[in-house]
C-alpha cells in the first residue's frame, strides 16, 4: 500500500518537473533585448530574486529525488524477501548426472551394445 502510494508521488514529482521546466523562461530568453533592445540585466547574467515557479520546481525535485530513494529502499526489501523465501540457487538446479545406457546417441555404422527385445529392429541396409 504504501509503496503504491511512492509510486504514485514519484510519477507526479516526475511529471510536475518535466511541465515546470518548460514553464519558465530560460537565462537566455532575453538575450536579444540586452544587445541594444533596451534591457537592463547582462546577457546571462543573474536573476535578482527566485520565482514561484523555480522555488516550487525545487520542491518537486527534492520529492523526486526522496521517492527515488523510497523507491529504492522497495526493492531492496522486496528482494531481501524473495531470498528469505527460499528461491532456489541456480548452481543447485543444475545436478550434473551421468547419461542413461538410452541416452547415449548411437553414431552411423554402430549398433548399440545391448538392444531391448520388445524394439522392433530396423532392416539393415546393404
Amino acid at each position: 500500500m504504501l509503496e503504491t502510494v511512492v509510486v504514485v508521488f514519484h510519477l507526479l514529482a516526475a511529471l510536475g518537473v518535466v511541465v515546470l521546466v518548460l514553464l519558465q523562461q530560460g537565462k537566455g530568453a532575453d538575450a536579444g533585448a540586452s544587445f541594444g533592445a533596451g534591457a537592463s540585466n547582462t546577457v546571462f547574467g543573474s536573476q535578482g530574486s527566485s520565482t514561484f515557479l523555480s522555488k516550487f520546481t525545487g520542491i518537486l525535485a527534492a520529492a523526486f529525488f526522496i521517492t527515488s530513494l523510497g523507491l529504492g529502499y522497495f526493492a531492496k526489501e522486496k528482494a531481501h524477501e524473495l531470498t528469505q523465501e527460499g528461491l532456489p540457487d541456480p548452481a543447485v538446479m543444475e545436478v550434473k548426472q551421468k547419461p542413461a545406457a538410452d541416452d547415449v546417441p548411437v553414431l552411423e555404422g554402430q549398433k548399440p551394445a545391448v538392444v531391448p527385445a520388445d524394439v522392433p529392429q530396423a532392416p539393415e541396409q546393404k
